[in-house]
């Protein structure tokens, strides 16, 4: 493959100043690392230019100084060469930064930083280790081809760890003696606690499986483990669906069930499998099961929730939503870097393309207008636990409207005007037997007092009021369970006595909040839609800027808006290209079964790719995957060829065509 041009951020002053600051943040890593640092030294100045990168072969010493022999020159600058580098590899393992010293020509000194910063002998077993972390980290890192990944870290080089089957034999040996050590990894941030089955190592395998369509292999594997712990039966339960061994893995879910009658994994495996084949009930069963087997683990809650949804079981699915186990999102680790003293980020000439390099903002160009109401929507930032949960209440709102959405709410949660109301109908009724034992004098004492406790209580009725040019109703307040879990209503002893909310729960807060990030976003929605319904009545272009169009695409598709959020994604195209648009526009041309349209989007997004120094999206690979899969290889590869771009570009495409052939995927060889 071509491989990406190279970016450059230097630091002038301090020649290792990003060494040492990857060893001072060693201690606070807690996934899987940053990307590997390579810092070289030139002859000709002391100073210090370094890149992050990816998925490059960090088995041996020699692999990584390999690549530092591999950049020699400066790409930018012929006249200095390099004559040093150090390459920075970490082990999750282990905590541990494997470190490669190359001087050119000569010396190689490898060693290991611990998370003190003191110098450790660098040996085979944490070599395999390290080995094994570059994979993961290469697909567990990627870009899924809307440039989320990319936009984060400043230049990062991302190869292909695996690009043969030679190099899967390596990949699936070093999976197969560390798995078991798998939970050290960390997992994804939907997983409380990680276990043999729920990690970063099974989580990336899976992802290589499915992306490659190497289903012999990942089963060979896992049932080689399997013999070993009944446990792993889930992960080859998934892998058999994935190949469309159905009758297969249905058998092993059952023995497997016999063995270990509570393994939540394997009844979510099972849930997810009845879902996808229309047995609502079954998938019920198994859910509950699950929720019985790990009651703390959100996707236990969320799976059942699901279930609920598709049965339109809409008041279960709320109150299932609410007893979902949160957890705060940690985030992959990032390198923190000094500000480097320049930057260059030089283009590819293979990936060059006018429509995407025309219109983009040169540096130094103001920033694109977006309306304050469309930076202030929250829902664009949710991750992990809060993403998900936010997704399934979107589905319900999309199902039934906002307003039924509001009513079932209602029905189901103790709302706080309620609350106040019922709180005071008690304490008047406490207040009359109590009157009656001491007299007019408590009497008039008690109402006082009660009266200046309630007042200042009552909910306004501002909750309820409409904004301007919104028909969207907003939401009333539900009645916390942190607040009253938390002693801020005093207690209360004929709580259980209240007739009017005896069967309704009390809301978690996060969940009310996610109420309100809905409206807004709805809201939102609603306006613009009106908006451009009465620029058509008038003729009048609807203009927004870019930015603003990727914004509303995003909205119209969190809110299942499909048809709507593709329109907003054309609109952005029209101005310049967008990734994340383009994204959006071949999910269109995927729904559509349109081959042509889906490879158009597939070779801009994959020069895109390149043109930030990426030759590997797992995403993208699975997509030209499954495109030769049904289509065959032949009538890809003529496809790609007959469409009117330079064929330097197209040979990017074909590279991708090329892996699926090296892996012979299905179709490949017609």
């Amino acid at each position: 493959m071509v491989a990406p041009a190279v970016p450059e951020l230097y630091e002038e002053e301090d020649l290792f100043a990003a060494v040492d600051a990857r060893t001072e943040s060693l201690q606070n890593l807690r996934e899987l690392g940053p990307p590997d640092l390579l810092l070289t030294e030139c002859s000709l100045s002391q100073t210090g230019v370094y890149h992050h990168v990816t998925g490059i072969d960090a088995s041996s010493s020699a692999s990584l100084a390999a690549y530092v022999n591999t950049l020699t020159f400066s790409p930018l600058d012929k006249t200095h060469k390099v004559v040093s580098g150090i390459y920075c590899c970490y082990n999750a393992f282990s905590h541990l930064d494997m470190r490669v010293e190359v001087k050119i020509p000569g010396s190689l000194e490898s060693y290991c930083i611990d998370e003190r910063g003191d110098k450790r002998v660098a040996t085979e077993a944490l070599w395999l280790e390290t080995f094994l972390c570059g994979v993961l980290r290469a697909y567990t890192y990627a870009d899924d081809g809307s440039g989320d990944s990319i936009r984060k870290i400043v230049g990062v080089r991302r190869f292909n760890p695996v690009t043969n089957t030679e190099m899967e034999h390596k990949f699936m040996d070093a999976a197969e003696r560390l798995f078991f050590l798998g939970r050290q990894l960390s997992s994804d941030p939907e997983t409380q606690v990680p276990n043999t089955v729920s990690n970063h190592l099974t989580s990336g395998l899976l992802k290589y499986i499915r992306t490659t369509g190497r289903y012999t292999s990942g089963i060979n594997l896992l049932e080689k483990l399997r013999i070993r712990d009944v446990e792993v039966s889930s992960l080859l339960a998934r892998v058999l669906i994935m190949a469309d061994e159905e009758v297969q893995a249905v058998r092993l879910m059952y023995d497997s069930l016999q063995d270990v009658p509570m393994d939540y994994a394997l009844l979510d495996c099972q849930a997810a499998f009845c879902q996808s084949k229309g047995e609502s009930e079954m998938a019920l069963e198994c859910a509950k099961r699950a929720v019985t087997a790990a009651p703390s683990e959100f996707s236990t809650w969320a799976r059942l929730a699901e279930v609920y949804v598709n049965s339109e079981q809409w008041d279960l699915a709320l109150l299932t939503l609410n007893s979902c186990p949160m957890f705060t999102y940690q985030d992959k680790d990032t390198p923190r870097m000094p500000q480097p003293s320049r930057i260059m980020l030089p283009i590819l000439a293979e990936s060059m393309l006018d429509e995407i390099d025309e219109g983009q903002p040169k540096q130094g160009d103001p920033h694109d207008y977006v309306h304050p109401s469309l930076r202030r929507l929250h829902a664009s930032a949710y991750q992990g636990t809060f993403l998900k949960a936010y997704n399934l209440l979107t589905k319900i709102a999309a199902a039934i409207g906002w307003d039924q959405l509001l009513k079932i709410r209602s029905e189901v949660f103790v709302m706080e005007e309620e609350y106040r109301v019922e709180r005071q109908h008690s304490k008047s009724i406490r207040r009359s037997s109590s009157i009656a034992t001491n007299g007019n004098e408590d009497q008039q004492n008690g109402t006082n007092a009660e009266e200046q406790d309630e007042n200042p209580e009552t909910t306004p009725s501002e909750n309820k009021e409409e904004q301007a040019g919104d028909s969207i109703e907003k939401p009333e307040q539900t009645m916390a369970s942190e607040v009253v879990k938390s002693g801020k209503e005093e207690p209360d002893p004929s709580h259980s006595s209240y007739t009017q909310f005896r069967n309704k729960r009390l809301c978690e807060r996060w969940l009310d909040n996610l109420f309100m990030v809905l409206y807004e976003d709805l809201r939102i929605y609603t306006i613009w839609r009106t908006e451009m319904a009465q620029y058509r009545q008038q003729a009048i272009e609807y203009k927004k800027s870019a930015t603003e169009w990727e914004i509303l695409g995003e909205l119209a598709e969190r809110l299942h808006h499909f048809d709507e959020a593709i329109e907003a994604y054309q609109h952005c195209m029209a101005i310049r290209f967008s990734p994340k648009a383009m994204r959006g526009v071949l999910k269109l041309y995927e729904s559509k079964h349109d081959t042509r349209g889906m490879l158009g989007a597939l070779i801009r997004l994959i020069a895109w790719q390149y043109r930030w120094y990426s030759e590997f999206s797992p995403e993208l690979l699975y997509l030209i995957r499954k495109l030769i899969e049904d289509e065959g290889a032949v009538k890809v590869r003529s496809i790609v060829q007959a469409t009117n771009l330079p064929q330097p570009v197209l040979d990017l495409t074909h590279q991708y065509c090329q892996l699926c052939a090296t892996f012979r995927s299905s179709g490949s060889d017609g």
